[in-house]
């Protein structure tokens, strides 16, 4: 069962879309990941792209985020999120897009992130298109930390050519989650 971490919807049960299109974070996963973000999560505008469920985004609302964009192009995945932001009560800080995460970083998001996190589906390219459209995007500023979620052995270093910089990778049994910024000046 997934559940809300920590924060004021801690304990809560979330559900997951029906089908093979999700891969629920699991709770220890979120929860490193969590320990990770969790300076920069309090008062944070974060987007959670590829969002599923919407599990990390509510998970980010439940530690002290002020607003959460989920985004995803899947009907069943944008009733689950809605279900889930209301169950947790945090519906009122969030803004659900149902739309492609590449066009919504490039175009829907019109405030600058403070953490944008990426759960694209898996050795398909996404995490190529995300980093082209975040080197353009209003909502990436310098200060904005992207965290992508792809296969373990995903070599990650075209973030380069884009005016990115790798700032720390975390590897788990079968994916990683990289972090990256912009390259400052």
């Amino acid at each position: 069962m997934m559940r809300v971490i920590a924060g004021s919807a801690r304990s809560v049960p979330l559900t997951a879309p029906k089908g093979d299109n999700v891969r629920p974070t699991t709770d220890r996963i979120k929860e490193t990941l969590f320990n990770m973000l969790q300076t920069y999560v309090p008062d944070a505008v974060f987007v959670d792209l590829f969002s599923g469920s919407g599990a990390i985004g509510i998970e980010a609302l439940s530690r002290g985020a002020r607003k959460a964009y989920f985004i995803d192009n899947d009907r069943e995945s944008v009733n689950c999120i809605e279900a889930n932001l209301k169950k947790t009560k945090l519906e009122d800080a969030a803004m659900v897009l149902r739309q492609d995460g590449v066009s919504a970083l490039g175009y829907s998001i019109r405030e600058t992130a403070d953490v944008i996190f990426a759960d694209p589906p898996y050795g398909k390219g996404y995490d190529r298109m995300l980093v082209a459209a975040a080197a353009n995007s209003k909502a990436v500023g310098e200060d904005t930390l992207i965290v992508i979620e792809e296969e373990k052995d995903r070599d990650f270093s075209f973030v380069y050519e884009h005016g990115f910089d790798i700032i720390k990778e975390k590897i788990y049994k079968t994916n990683k989650h990289v972090f990256i910024r912009k390259r400052q000046a």
